[in-house]
C-alpha cells in the first residue's frame, strides 16, 4: 500500500475561511483519518517552551514526581510503565503526566514555571479545538456552539486533559511497541511532536478490520515541531453517528539500532459529565 497522505489544513484568516476550512476538515476526517493544523496560533517557540517544562518534569527524581500520583478515579497525576494495553497485552513503555485544571500541579520549586507556563499553553490548545468543534458541529447538523459548549474546560464537569508524555531512549527494543495499537476514547485529540523524535503511526479506522487493526497496515507520521496532528475519538464518532472515524495509532520503536527519547503533549478534548453523546440521527 502507498504510503498515506495526511492532510495538512490552514487555520489561518479563520473568520473569514470559515465555510473552506470546514469542508477540508470534514472531508480529511471522513476519508484520510487524521491530518495536521498549521497556522494555528501556538508559535515553535511556545511549542519548545512547552517541551522544556516537560522535559524538566520528567527529569526529576522518581520521588519528586511521585508527589502528584496517578488516581485511577480523576486519571490525573504521574505514571510510570503502568497503561497496560490490550492489543499488545503489555504497558506501554512510557511514563505521563496527566492534568486537568483543578487538578493538583507540579510546585515551581520542583519545575520554576511550570503551572503558568502550562495553563497558558492549555488555553491556546482550547481555543484551536473550539474552532475545529464549531467547524465540525457545523458539517453534522449542530447547533454551532454545540461541541464546543459540550467540551468547554472552564466549566467543572469537564473531564479535557493535557497528557505530557515521555518515551524514554530504548536499547534492544528493535519494533516493540512503545504505545500498543488503540483509538483514544474522547472527543477530539491534538497531538504535538519534535522534530526527529518518530514513532507515531497511524491506520485510519475506515480500513481496519480485525480487533486494535492488527495485521492492518500502518504508515509512520514523521514527527515535526509545529504542526499538531490530530485524530477523532470514540467519543465524537458517537456524536456524528459513525460518520466521522476514531482511529488507530500506535507508537513504534525504530526496526533499526536505537530508539532515542520521544516527547510528545496530547491535548484529550473529552467532554463534560452533564452531556449526552448522541448525533442527528440518534444511532
Amino acid at each position: 500500500m502507498a504510503e498515506r497522505i495526511v492532510p495538512e489544513i490552514s487555520l489561518k484568516d479563520f473568520g473569514n475561511r470559515r465555510e473552506e476550512i470546514t469542508k477540508q476538515l470534514l472531508e480529511a476526517a471522513e476519508y484520510a483519518g487524521f491530518f495536521t493544523l498549521v497556522d494555528h496560533g501556538i508559535s515553535e517557540e511556545e511549542i519548545e517552551s512547552q517541551f522544556a517544562i516537560s522535559k524538566s518534569y520528567f527529569g526529576l527524581p522518581a520521588d519528586v514526581k511521585g508527589k502528584i500520583p496517578h488516581d485511577t478515579k480523576t486519571n490525573n497525576g504521574w505514571e510510570y510503565k503502568a497503561q497496560l494495553r490490550a492489543s499488545t497485552g503489555t504497558c506501554d513503555q512510557k511514563e505521563s503526566l496527566w492534568l486537568r485544571r483543578n487538578s493538583q500541579w507540579p510546585s515551581d520549586e520542583d519545575v520554576p514555571g511550570f503551572r503558568e507556563t502550562t495553563e497558558s499553553f492549555m488555553a491556546k490548545c482550547a481555543e484551536i479545538s473550539a474552532q475545529v468543534l464549531s467547524c465540525f458541529a457545523v458539517a453534522l447538523g449542530l447547533p454551532e456552539d454545540h461541541l464546543r459548549v459540550a467540551n468547554d474546560p472552564t466549566q467543572p464537569d469537564c473531564l479535557t486533559q493535557l497528557r505530557l508524555i515521555h518515551y524514554p531512549a530504548s536499547e534492544n527494543a528493535v519494533g516493540s511497541w512503545r504505545a500498543g495499537s488503540h483509538t483514544d476514547i474522547g472527543c477530539l485529540t491534538l497531538l504535538f511532536q519534535r522534530d526527529g523524535e518518530d514513532g507515531l503511526e497511524i491506520c485510519p479506522g475506515r480500513e481496519t478490520h480485525s480487533s486494535f487493526a492488527m495485521g492492518d497496515t500502518f504508515t509512520p507520521l514523521p514527527a515535526k515541531t509545529g504542526p499538531i496532528v490530530v485524530n477523532i475519538g470514540d467519543m465524537l464518532m458517537a456524536w456524528s453517528d459513525d460518520r466521522l472515524k476514531s482511529n488507530f495509532h500506535r507508537v513504534r520503536a525504530k526496526d533499526v539500532g536505537t530508539s532515542p527519547a520521544r516527547y510528545s503533549i496530547a491535548y484529550f478534548n473529552q467532554g463534560r459529565r452533564d452531556f449526552v453523546l448522541q448525533g442527528p440521527k440518534k444511532k
